[in-house]
């Protein structure tokens, strides 16, 4: 097991009608922003709950932060922070919405003249002080809520980026199982699949011992497997819901990556993806995960074959062919909550996409993967084979 650093501040408040405990969690002098997404809070009943619970509190509120957030939007919020000599951050939404307040909460406390380098030049991990943050969360899948991680978009360049800080782990996270009751399925399924990637991209690198770690991530497997078909009924089932929201956070929290390796190059090909075509975050892993796996099958092959065989009970004796089914039954899982797995399906041609991504990538000297051998080229090829 490799030496870490594991600290995580964020206090969960969680259960039904925990929203009424903002008013204790928030500084009683704070300016609060809330900050929120499309509108649908106000739609049911999560702004109300939001507002009576701050009725003593000062507070202004800025909405119409996008699916992954966007920067120039967010720079307007900075701007409000700075006239409005906001006090305190409160993210009311999904991880988008959270991880904008990030971004302006770091932003804030920036000197420079472009805050995009907080991304581009990776400039936020300098940032020693930042606006604090409370999460109300109504869409679980980031991990958001309980990480020190944000990922950004800018529509205007087709960028999108990631940051982390330790100050941006929020104070505290809401979770109320019951204000995912009004998402539409598509948003469940795609919370499912974000989480389950993320749990891969902390497990499916190679053994180094930590035997805690992988129980762990091979538990949040077993469990989003399990949950899946209730989280995603109709009407709302509470307890599915419940440990949907509970298995997100702990996808992403940082505990099941202490001391292991990571590959985040599914996430990386990902975000290029969503800045090029515009697809959802999770489409994106769906549509990638499966080829990497193929593709890096011998480098990943002791860790896809305890996976296969803990997670998915794939038992063959021929390792190969039980790496092959390992690799299947992962793409079936994804296609059994209606996920596709191939770039065709949304009408995107691989080979063009393969080279646009490449592209990109050679411009800034990127290179993925947990043994930092996967160069553009071979992004290019992973993202050809999703037809």
């Amino acid at each position: 097991m490799n030496n870490f650093k594991f600290q995580n501040p964020t206090k969960i408040v969680f259960g039904k009608g925990s929203i009424a405990n903002i008013s204790k969690l928030i500084p009683k002098r704070a300016k609060v922003l809330i900050l929120y997404g499309g509108g649908s809070i106000k739609k049911n009943g999560v702004y109300d709950q939001v507002t009576k619970a701050l009725k003593k509190h000062t507070f202004i509120e800025f909405g119409g932060i996008e699916a992954n957030p966007d920067y120039d939007t967010l720079k307007k919020a900075v701007k409000l922070v700075h006239s409005e000599k906001v006090d305190f951050l409160l993210a009311v939404g999904g991880g988008s919405v959270i991880d904008g307040a990030k971004f302006i909460s770091v932003a804030t406390h920036y000197k420079g003249k472009h805050p995009w380098n907080l991304l581009a030049k990776h400039e936020a991990i300098k940032i020693k002080k930042a606006v604090p943050i409370g999460v109300i969360l109504t869409l679980p899948a980031t991990g958001s809520e309980m990480n020190m991680n944000a990922v950004i978009s800018r529509r205007r360049s087709e960028e999108k980026l990631s940051f982390a800080n330790p100050n941006v782990f929020p104070r505290f996270s809401i979770l109320d199982p019951e204000v995912t009751y009004s998402l539409p399925e598509k948003y469940v399924r795609n919370g499912i699949v974000d989480a389950y990637v993320h749990v891969m991209e902390q497990y499916m690198t190679y053994p180094v011992g930590a035997i805690v770690q992988d129980r762990q991530a091979e538990a949040i497997l077993h469990a989003l497997i399990e949950l899946a078909p209730k989280a995603l009924e109709t009407p709302p089932d509470y307890l599915g819901r419940a440990n949907f929201m509970w298995a997100a956070t702990n996808a992403l929290n940082h505990l099941i990556s202490s001391g292991v390796p990571g590959d985040w190059a599914t996430h990386e090909i990902g975000h290029e993806l969503t800045a090029l075509y515009g697809l959802d975050h999770a489409e994106t892993l769906a549509v990638i995960l499966p080829y990497i796996l193929w593709y890096k099958r011998d480098k990943k092959k002791k860790k896809l074959l305890e996976y296969g065989y803990r997670v998915l009970n794939t038992r063959s004796q021929n390792h190969e062919e039980r790496i092959s089914q390992t690799i299947e039954k992962t793409a079936a899982f994804f296609q059994g909550l209606g996920m596709p797995t191939t770039l065709t399906s949304y009408n995107i041609d691989p080979d063009e996409a393969a080279e646009k991504v490449q592209a990109r990538l050679e411009k800034r000297g990127v290179i993925l993967g947990e043994h930092n051998d996967i160069t553009p080229e071979d992004v290019a090829n992973i993202i050809r084979m999703s037809r």
